[in-house]
């Protein structure tokens, strides 16, 4: 035998003998006081053992800073941790103006989940849409790659004029799709549109619930009664919420004095008192309609359950979010900061608006769930929990489990919805063809000064489509005449809303398109048959 192995064979055992005993003495001398011992201390000994004997040179405090994002999103689907760096940029979304691609987003189990577009913004111009999964940045894998809330946010944002290329999955297309977003100013405005949209009726888009929201809301409803409004929809499809005070005080114009608005309940007020309206409110009699989808959610959902539950208005469209968490926000001393959820939503009634996200829920994949079960199509495979019932303030039947269920629903709309108008959306051919298309007759669009005046300027309806097919054609997308004819008044009305906006701002796209949502027009033919009147009574529900 080898000397050299010889030897070893002897003194290997005594070596690792000696370890096993020294290490269990300094694990005595360390916990030997197991009255004190906990998670906390435990956490503090591994940090200092990480410390003084891993093998490489380790950064606690980074690799603690590291740690700080999974452990509040064990907590619940909304509460976070944002590092010093992150958290200007994360207060300015509600608050300034700043540069990035223009969408409000969920990182939940390593998928980046698009919550909001921001009208008018970059992601908009070339075809994003709520709903949306980013799976790769640049190139890069996002999706499961165990990406933090601040690498996402430092991937999307950039200096104003840079490209950013985004790898999607969308629930209508089996393939990946590709958006080359060019960053650039966010609009930081929250009201998309106020104008006359039937005699005597006022429509208000709201996008986002900021700090101006309530003022600008207040203005523009102001400029309506000032034009001829008497009655009222407030569309707040698409909007992900934001600040809950601009929705209380919203909910305050309409309210009798001493109506419920929301309660709150957590740890500081296990029975939370509602806020309550004063009696202030400018539109006290004024008959209210409230539009809401499945991406209307948190201060959206407060305000469409004060109105809802008071049976103050009528509620249309389909099932909200579900997001009833409030949170805090808390700086710490080095600047970063958590957003803790410390208490629930409650509406008037008493329903819970946040959804279930028990462990086994999967949580980021309720929106897509709901639109592969029929839910966004037909009312009868919404699945109400008929055991979780409440009473409005005038006796109608309520149901919690989650969201805001409108009092009549209406389905999304596939009147036209072919393979040849997915395609063409899904490459973002309809964004750019009209970006393309207001381009190259700017000189004489711009004379427009009403929605109506640019369509009146644009070519017939036939002619305007064989350009559009002719456009997508050389993009790479053939002409299939048969689904091109289905989906025609589909493609030409969203043509015209399209070079509207390019034209006039976001309020000239609704403003044409809005002649044939069936949303807005199901909200105009009930202000106009009475049926959003105060009180709202059992009969004027759709079960």
């Amino acid at each position: 035998m080898n000397n050299r192995l010889k030897k070893t064979s002897v003194w290997m055992p005594l070596a690792l003998a000696v370890t096993l005993v020294a290490g269990m003495w300094i694990g005595k001398l360390i916990f030997n006081d197991s009255a004190k011992w906990n998670s906390r201390s435990k956490l503090d000994t591994i940090m200092d053992i990480i410390g003084s004997s891993y093998v490489d040179d380790v950064d606690v405090d980074s690799l603690l800073e590291e740690s700080f994002p999974g452990l509040l999103s064990r907590l619940d689907p909304h509460s976070v941790y944002i590092p010093a760096r992150d958290l200007k940029n994360v207060n300015e979304e509600l608050g300034g103006s700043f540069s990035g691609i223009g969408i409000s987003f969920n990182l939940l189990n390593d998928s980046i989940n698009v919550l909001e577009v921001i009208s008018g913004g970059p992601s908009e111009k070339v075809g994003l849409m709520a709903g949306d999964r980013i799976v790769s940045i640049n190139d890069t894998l996002v999706a499961g790659q165990g990406w933090s809330d601040v690498k996402v946010r430092s991937s999307l944002r950039g200096p104003k004029g840079t490209v950013v290329k985004l790898g999607v999955r969308r629930p209508t297309s089996r393939k990946l799709l590709t958006f080359d977003v060019t960053r650039g100013d966010i609009p930081v405005t929250s009201i998309d549109a106020s104008y006359i949209i039937s005699p005597k009726v006022g429509y208000i888009k709201i996008s986002k619930f900021s700090s101006n929201t309530y003022s600008e809301f207040l203005t523009s409803m102001i400029e309506l009664v000032a034009d001829g409004a008497e009655k009222f929809i407030i569309d707040l499809r698409g909007n992900g919420g934001g600040f809950m005070a601009p929705a209380e005080l919203m909910a305050n114009e309409f309210l009798p004095a001493g109506s419920p608005i929301v309660s709150m309940r957590g740890k500081t007020a296990p029975d939370g008192e509602p806020t309550l309206s004063d009696g202030s409110g400018a539109f006290l009699k004024n008959e209210l309609v409230v539009l809401i989808d499945e991406v209307s959610a948190s201060a959206s959902e407060i305000f469409a359950g004060a109105i809802q539950d008071n049976d103050r208005g009528l509620v249309i469209g389909r099932r909200s979010f579900g997001k009833g968490l409030v949170q805090n926000q808390m700086e710490l001393p080095d600047s970063s900061a958590i957003r803790l959820t410390i208490a629930r939503y409650y509406t008037p009634s008493g329903r819970c608006i946040q959804k279930t996200y028990a462990p086994g829920t999967d949580y980021d994949r309720d929106i897509l769930n709901r639109y592969e079960h029929g839910e966004f199509y037909s009312a009868d495979s919404i699945k109400l929990d008929k055991s979780i019932a409440f009473s409005t303030m005038h006796g109608r039947t309520v149901y919690g489990g989650g969201g805001i269920m409108p009092d009549v629903f209406v389905p999304n709309d596939t009147v036209g919805v072919t393979s040849y108008y997915l395609n063409v959306l899904n490459a973002g051919l309809i964004q750019k063809y009209t970006f393309d298309y207001t381009d190259r007759n700017r000189q004489r669009l711009e004379k427009a000064e009403t929605a109506v005046d640019v369509v009146r300027m644009l070519p017939d309806d036939d002619t305007l489509l064989q350009d559009f097919v002719s456009y997508s054609q050389k993009a790479g997308v053939a002409p299939r005449w048969y689904y091109i004819n289905i989906s025609r008044d589909l493609i030409v009305n969203q043509l015209k809303a399209m070079i509207a906006r390019n034209v006039l701002g976001v309020q000239g796209y609704y403003e044409v398109f809005n002649e044939v949502d069936p949303t807005v027009t199901s909200g105009i033919s009930a202000l106009k048959n009475g049926e959003a009147a105060f009180p709202l009574t059992n009969n004027q529900r759709d079960e």
